[in-house]
């Protein structure tokens, strides 16, 4: 299998590399957290005029025509930067959904304004009981004439107080843990019936729990069949987490790359610690786990959009299992060879720390899709050869 990027996509990794080197060193980054949106306008302008922010979507609805291995370059790049940008949430949740459930109609008004920078969205659909279980949905959505009537809670919606338009999950008909009777609406994140708290996350991002009273949604802003939204769910979470394994991968470089240099330059008994063989073999065992953990981000955007819906769950499964377990150990690694700097905030790799562990928790955390591979009989079936 030819692992080797096209010169399309080369040149999509060379010129974001390149943007964000002149523009994301890490005190610009605080200078960016400082903004009123806690990140940057104009430079989430410059990620439009350079194409990024429609890199997943079709050409036909004003977008770079990327699929997952252009996204994969796309995140594992932010990843390094740490970027504070809402491209996770509104690219690849929101454009997400509309991208794999909207109708044509939808992703012509919605997609075009994503790619040009003059739209922000979020996923609102997580709840305060919920955890990690996609069908908890409690709001409800009830029929009012052709349209509906939505009411509920959402919680820590990634970027939901600066998004423009709400992707909203709520429940038609069933129980609150059945996959069945979910549906999924656009709304107006400024309609009547809408208010939001906003907070800042542990990784110097934003969220917001957003509350529904009464809001009206017309017809036309449904997304896919009322009911059969937990399949849409579904793919959105494995799309994100696909998103989400190149970023962490990024950001274990960075946390290698930054270990190693620390261990060159910091010197004890008069000599470089980076010396000492003990030290060594962790630095060796932090790229190691790192290569692995590439291996299965290029695995997820092999698997993403596989027809087969069983593997493509198992192989998303695996891969969250993975990521999570590697970016924790090159994580703590980076911390402990760096000694007390390392926890400071003065100091970069802390954040990446803190931003590996957020990446290990969102869409289910490594001990929940270690279950759900080990429901499904695992990876590779016992007895198969691999």
């Amino acid at each position: 299998m030819d692992f080797d990027l096209s010169e399309e996509q080369r040149m999509l990794k060379e010129s974001v590399e390149r943007l964000l080197e002149d523009r994301y060193s890490f005190e610009q980054r605080k200078t960016y957290t400082k903004a009123a949106d806690g990140w940057s306008r104009e430079l989430w302008q410059q990620y439009a005029d350079v194409g990024l922010l429609g890199v997943p979507f079709s050409t036909d609805h004003g977008g770079f025509g990327g699929g997952p291995v252009e996204t994969m370059i796309v995140m594992e790049a932010f990843g390094k930067a740490l970027i504070i940008e809402p491209y996770f949430a509104t690219v690849i949740l929101f454009g997400g959904a509309l991208r794999i459930a909207g109708s044509d109609a939808q992703k012509t008004a919605l997609l075009p304004k994503v790619a040009e920078g003059k739209l922000l969205g979020a996923f609102a659909h997580s709840e305060r009981n919920s955890r990690y279980d996609l069908a908890d949905v409690q709001t409800t959505a009830k029929k009012d004439g052709a349209g509906w009537v939505l009411d509920g809670e959402k919680t820590v919606v990634v970027h939901g107080d600066c998004a423009d338009k709400l992707v909203v999950s709520a429940r038609v008909s069933g129980g609150q843990r059945d996959k069945d009777g979910i549906a999924l609406f656009i709304i107006d994140a400024k309609a009547p019936g809408v208010t939001r708290k906003a907070y800042p996350t542990q990784d110097s991002l934003r969220a917001a729990d957003i509350t529904l009273k009464g809001v009206k949604v017309a017809a036309s802003d449904q997304l896919g069949e009322p009911g059969k939204g937990h399949a849409i769910v579904e793919r959105v979470a494995q799309s994100a987490i696909q998103a989400l394994s190149a970023e962490a991968v990024g950001g274990m470089q960075q946390m290698l790359d930054i270990t190693v240099d620390y261990l060159k330059t910091r010197h004890q008994f008069g000599v470089p610690i980076g010396s000492f063989q003990a030290l060594q073999h962790r630095a060796v065992d932090m790229l190691v786990a790192t290569e692995q953990a590439r291996s299965m981000a290029m695995y997820a955007a092999m698997m993403v959009d596989d027809g087969d819906e069983t593997e493509r769950s198992k192989a998303i499964n695996a891969v969250k299992v993975h990521i999570g377990k590697s970016g924790r150990y090159v994580g703590q690694q980076s911390i402990q060879l760096h000694g007390g700097i390392g926890m400071t905030l003065e100091y970069k790799v802390g954040h990446y720390f803190i931003r590996s562990t957020m990446i290990e928790i969102l869409f289910g955390d490594t001990d929940h899709h270690l279950a759900a591979l080990a429901k499904a009989g695992g990876l590779i079936a016992p007895g198969t050869t691999a």
